[in-house]
């Protein structure tokens, strides 16, 4: 366990706690509900556009991450006042980028060996399934490999996992964060313990290279990277 004085960003404690966890939890409600006000708007305002199933959940992912950063904001920065991207650990010149970015397709290949190894089952993915042309090809590629792994280190490795690692020390909170990373893609992956394992060991990874250098940069690198190298693979076998 980290002595009074360390933490994930060497030298400081999260000013949020356990409290501000359940605010945003909280904002999660809300935000799903003033996405869905929007999208039904805009799918009035331009039918044929937002009347596509793959553009009108895009569009209505990324509302939905807005109004979270929103939350996020008002409580790093409006309530603590801490310079956001900061507190949250986005820092640019940080040891060990290159690194994170060459780790990321080797956790990729890794974690795909592993899968076989457990027989995981095949699932229906629907974002790749959105692909129906290039165009669709590249807007999926943009929030698969940047804005998904981006929002998901924001909140899991940036947010959640220095108050973690706060009340039982860093590598117990690598694992828990990890577990708590992996739920959500739940529903996404039928449930199969196979899958959601390899999504935890992933979790582990990222989290790890959040730690290791003190920098959320480092595990959202590790995490695009390995998300790009299974749109590769996915490309390649098509």
């Amino acid at each position: 366990m980290m002595a009074p004085h360390e933490s994930v960003v060497p030298g400081q404690w999260p000013a949020w706690g356990w409290e501000d966890v359940a605010l945003l939890m909280g904002a999660v409600l809300p935000s799903l509900l003033l996405g869905t006000g929007l999208m039904r708007m805009l799918r009035w305002m331009a039918p044929g556009l937002f009347g596509v199933a793959a553009v009108a959940t895009l569009t209505y992912q990324l509302f939905v991450y807005a109004f979270l950063i929103g939350a996020l904001f008002l409580l790093i920065s409006w309530k603590y006042g801490q310079p956001f991207w900061k507190a949250l650990g986005f820092a640019t010149g940080f040891r060990g980028a290159i690194a994170s970015v060459l780790a990321g397709p080797a956790l990729a290949v890794s974690v795909s060996f592993l899968g076989v190894l457990l027989r995981a089952p095949d699932v229906r993915d629907p974002i790749r399934e959105m692909i129906t042309g290039r165009t669709m090809l590249a807007v999926v590629i943009v929030f698969g490999v940047l804005i998904a792994p981006f929002m998901e280190e924001l909140l899991f490795r940036g947010f959640l996992l220095p108050v973690i690692a706060r009340s039982v020390g860093p590598w117990l909170a690598i694992v828990l964060t990890a577990v708590l990373f992996a739920l959500p893609h739940g529903v996404q992956n039928e449930w199969a313990w196979q899958q959601l394992m390899l999504i935890a060991l992933a979790g582990v990874a990222f989290g790890f290279a959040r730690v290791r250098t003190g920098a959320t940069s480092a595990s959202f690198l590790m995490h695009a990277s390995f998300n790009a190298t299974q749109f590769l693979g996915f490309l390649l076998t098509r």
